[in-house]
């Protein structure tokens, strides 16, 4: 659904974006993170064919971004930066103008409309003027808007940003729906914690260029190295060591808790946990030591930065 090979862009002399390859299938959601300024609004802005690529190619929907420029607008929708409200429209007004600009029949439009004002909390003030809207009911207008048409690509940047708890919700909510509905998605944002919990796919982007991409369990494991496994064992005796199967190393011991690293976790962590139960230890708790995938995006940066050449 969203395929890009060295797609690259230059502005004059400066590198935006240097030599981007991407692959999206149907249902999967790619979240691209990295700083500002790191060319991820410039690779939106090909990807739906606002600007064209100095060199390389991309498809969106089966679209080429450069041939087909029409069709991919057609095919995608997009939550930008700058929403571009119109204050002295309402709610449905609005609705009615973008519908009509993607071609929508009139009924489609006002059971869709009325559809998604319910379902984002809008529907109290849809006859209200956007003038009037706080930033975070404009960002919910905004994501109405992309999603109008019923397309089957998504491309949103910051979708949840000036939104409180409870709307930020609602739109991933609204995300994870989409995804299951065979949508792809593409998203920007800066907040780990739902890069984590949406993405299929994560694109480090550092300086115009993917320095990695993987899917989030796997960039956890790559950056961070083997998952560890903590186990709390009432009155452990200072001097008892495991027997440990293969794959597994002792990496910490505490009064009364032991850390391994586990290379096969199905495989090794019955065995470990059969042996300590065998040996008459009271085993309190077994479990996954927890590893955000905010410690692997720093890592990364860090590890990028070290490999930097630094000039002088």
């Amino acid at each position: 659904m969203i395929w890009a090979e060295n797609l690259t862009k230059y502005f004059d002399d400066f590198l935006a974006v240097d030599q981007v390859n991407l692959n999206v299938q149907a249902g999967q959601v790619l979240v691209l993170l990295g700083p500002n300024g790191a060319g991820k609004t410039t690779t939106v802005r090909m990807l739906t064919s606002i600007l064209a690529p100095s060199k390389g190619q991309a498809q969106v929907a089966g679209f080429d971004v450069v041939k087909e420029p029409d069709r991919v607008r057609a095919a995608v929708g997009v939550l930008t930066e700058h929403h571009g409200l119109y204050g002295r429209m309402n709610a449905l007004e609005y609705l009615e103008f973008y519908g009509q600009l993607y071609g929508m029949q009139p009924e489609i439009i006002r059971q869709r409309s009325a559809m998604m004002l319910e379902q984002f909390g809008l529907a109290p003030v849809s006859k209200q003027r956007l003038g009037k809207y706080s930033k975070g009911m404009r960002q919910k207008l905004a994501l109405v808007r992309s999603m109008l048409h019923n397309p089957p690509v998504l491309l949103l940047d910051e979708p949840t940003s000036a939104m409180d708890p409870e709307s930020a919700r609602i739109v991933r909510d609204s995300i994870q729906v989409l995804r299951t509905e065979e949508r792809t998605i593409l998203l920007c944002t800066h907040n780990l914690a739902e890069a984590e919990e949406l993405a299929d796919q994560i694109a480090i982007i550092r300086q115009g260029k993917i320095i990695h991409y993987d899917s989030p369990a796997n960039l956890k494991l790559k950056l961070l190295g083997p998952i560890e496994y903590e186990a709390v064992i009432e009155d452990l005796p200072p001097d008892w060591i495991p027997e440990l199967p293969k794959g597994v190393c002792l990496t910490g011991r505490g009064d009364n808790t032991l850390r391994f690293e586990v290379e096969v976790p199905a495989e090794a962590n019955p065995i470990l946990l059969r042996r300590m139960i065998e040996r008459g230890l009271k085993v309190v708790s077994f479990q996954q030591v927890p590893r955000s995938l905010e410690h692997a995006y720093l890592q990364a940066v860090a590890q990028a930065n070290q490999e930097e050449p630094h000039v002088g």
